[in-house]
């Protein structure tokens, strides 16, 4: 039986791939399950919706303890240019990394799942940060029924592995299928790499609760073999899909300085700076819009919420425009280090 969904689950529905904060993601999830039409065709759905709900609420509550909620969070809070979930199976060398990367004294040792909670750091690149969110291991003799949820705010995913392991191609086989059984797939295109998929808009709908997240293979302790780039060359090609691969050393630093730069090209993010009218751009944090929300509106969102609705013109210098502090619309499309100066 088709599910006929009405424009108002497809636009909360729009609006839940849309959001960052796990509680606007919560709110938009109740309004599907509010407004989604109550008929046989939809009766997976709306279970779907209800399980949802039941684990963001869950989450963003905390782990229970005694009886009583407490213990750190399930769910981390985007902030930064953009959100990075560390993925993979034990041992892989994944805290040490993410360390390395951020310096946030993630606990790590020669044994498996010394990661409890999802652990997040700041790995900063050039005049913005990645938000690296450190995650417990994938494994079948370990379930996180959490861990699903908490991925659910990320951009993208590093699949960490250590290329020195045998086992190391069956390991990431293990961790798509366990992830894939809750709904996630690790994608191997980022938001450069193509346009979004096409497809109905009710199969868009229908698929919002599903996580195609964009993965970047992580071959780590390049240090201990002696022929590491052929080495990835050979998991590269026997790895399904195959993903982009960087290879690296936590031990070493080994490829640790271009991952800021490859996760900025890949995701096509996009600085802005503002200014004030009749003063210098603020030379502060830039705001950072995502693959897709690059105009004038968009900016002016991040800003303030109401200036994109109060919003008549914008003045502009960069390199999107023809002329230095040329007078744009709200759907003009903002090119990296754009200076904006906004009136409403």
């Amino acid at each position: 039986m088709p599910a006929n969904l009405s424009p108002e689950y497809k636009a909360a529905a729009e609006a839940l791939r849309r959001a960052r904060d796990p509680e606007e993601r919560l709110g938009h999830l109740r309004e599907m399950l509010r407004v989604i039409p109550k008929h046989k065709g939809t009766d997976h759905l709306q279970a779907d919706l209800k399980r949802r709900i039941k684990e963001l609420d869950e989450e963003l509550a905390g782990p229970k303890r005694g009886g009583a909620r407490g213990g750190p969070p399930l769910v981390i809070r985007p902030e930064g240019a953009a959100q990075v979930a560390l993925v993979g199976p034990p041992n892989s060398g994944k805290s040490l990394l993410h360390h390395r990367l951020t310096g946030s004294g993630a606990r790590s040792g020669p044994y498996a799942y010394t990661t409890q909670y999802p652990e997040p750091g700041m790995l900063r690149w050039q005049d913005v940060s990645f938000q690296l969110v450190d995650l417990p291991p994938v494994a079948v003799e370990h379930p996180v029924p959490w861990l699903a949820g908490a991925l659910q705010t990320a951009d993208g995913c590093l699949l960490v592995v250590d290329l020195a392991d045998p086992d190391c191609v069956e390991q990431v086989t293990t961790v798509q299928r366990l992830l894939a059984e809750r709904r996630v797939s690790l994608v191997t295109h980022w938001p450069v790499d193509a346009p979004p998929e096409g497809g109905s808009a009710a199969d868009a709908a229908e698929e919002a609760l599903a996580l195609r997240l964009p993965t970047l293979l992580v071959a780590n302790q390049a240090d201990r073999l002696q022929h590491a780039a052929t080495d990835l060359e050979a998991l590269a090609e026997l790895e399904e899909p195959h993903y982009p691969t960087l290879l690296v050393s936590a031990q070493t630093g080994l490829g640790l300085g271009d991952l800021g730069e490859w996760l900025w090209r890949r995701l096509g993010l996009v600085r802005v700076y503002t200014k004030a009218p009749g003063k210098p751009p603020d030379g502060g944090r830039p705001y950072t819009l995502r693959h897709g929300e690059q105009t004038v509106a968009d900016a002016a969102r991040l800003v303030h919420r109401d200036l994109a609705d109060s919003l008549k013109f914008a003045r502009v210098w960069g390199s999107s425009v023809a002329a230095p502090g040329q007078h744009v619309g709200r759907e003009h499309r903002l090119a990296d280090r754009d200076v904006l100066e906004l009136h409403s």
